[in-house]
């Protein structure tokens, strides 16, 4: 099963689980693994959902991890930022999986429904496929092709503060080379690019630094440049090989369906959504993933910190027992 929801629409869409259409599938960070819905996008109620999830069990957590503590992620992203200074990386993104265990049982429906109502400008979902289950929340988009004019959408979409803070030349310079990355992305497949101003970006208690683009392409070009787009710098770094090589020399997890994108595709458009402020859900254990952009400038301290702050996205909707 999968609801969903989308950016600014409280509608609550599923599948019809038609095995000849594939209209909704999850990728992984790395791109090695692949969750698919099968069935056209429809509308559904609550009804529904409350449904479904009574016909559906979490897992245990049989991973036995543990979660880097304070100490451990401090004296790893001081690592990290010695490669940055080496290399003169404009951005490398290092992430962690936070643990929560401090609960009885989860209520799926009135989690969701938090979810949903705190982020309302965001792609919100709730799947269980029977050996995996997420929830998340984030309005990145790494693009969006409408089928009649053939017209594509994306943002650059970086830097992270609480929304009443005022932006340091850490986030505004982070944000620079990931508008210049799309930028040049985007020129391979069209000479006609239209970019906005940067603005702030609202996402619950937290706030970034976005830039929208919009051109047109071919029909076919699209999948070869949403390869090229994943994963943005947002979720990597720059140069995007290097930092994916340093991202698994130094975490200490597999990323698995975090930093990954969402699928999206009916008749009129397809949809590409950016996995973060994510969370894999079992029966006595909730796995979050948060990261952040690591610049040269980066204060450990902070950045963890920052982490915290963005864990609350999931931890804080969710109705426990």
């Amino acid at each position: 099963m999968i609801y969903f929801k989308l950016p600014f629409n409280e509608q609550l869409y599923s599948t019809d689980h038609n095995p000849s259409i594939q209209s909704v599938s999850f990728h992984s960070f790395d791109t090695l693994a692949q969750i698919n819905f099968e069935g056209r996008i429809i509308q559904a109620s609550e009804q529904n959902l409350e449904t479904d999830l009574i016909k559906t069990n979490l897992l245990k957590d049989e991973n036995q991890l543990n979660a880097e503590t304070q100490t451990e992620y401090i004296q790893t992203l001081q690592e990290v930022i010695s490669i940055i200074k080496e290399n003169r990386l404009p951005k490398l993104v290092y992430s962690r999986r936070k643990i929560f265990r401090d609960f009885k049982a989860i209520d799926l429906k009135e989690s969701f429904k938090n979810v949903c109502s705190s982020y309302p400008n965001a792609f919100r979902y709730l799947f269980n496929d029977g050996e995996n289950a997420w929830m998340g929340a984030f309005s990145e988009v790494l693009g969006r092709f409408d089928k009649a004019t053939h017209e594509f959408e994306t943002m650059a979409l970086a830097g992270t503060l609480p929304v009443s803070e005022e932006w340091s030349e850490k986030e505004i310079e982070e944000q620079k080379p990931v508008t210049t990355y799309i930028q040049d992305i985007l020129k391979n497949y069209s000479e006609h690019l239209q970019q906005s101003e940067t603005y702030d970006h609202i996402s619950g208690n937290i706030k970034h630094l976005r830039t929208d683009f919009k051109t047109s392409i071919k029909p076919e070009d699209l999948d070869s440049l949403i390869q090229d787009l994943h994963p943005t710098p947002a979720v990597c770094g720059i140069p995007k090989d290097f930092c994916k090589e340093n991202i698994q020399r130094y975490e200490k997890y597999p990323r698995e369906l975090y930093a990954g994108y969402i699928k999206i595709e009916t008749e009129e458009s397809i949809q590409y959504f950016v996995n973060l402020r994510c969370a894999r859900l079992y029966k006595d254990a909730v796995h979050v993933f948060v990261g952040g952009g690591i610049t040269a400038q980066s204060n450990p301290e902070k950045e963890w910190i920052e982490t915290e702050l963005k864990s609350e996205a999931i931890l804080k909707n969710l109705a426990v027992s």
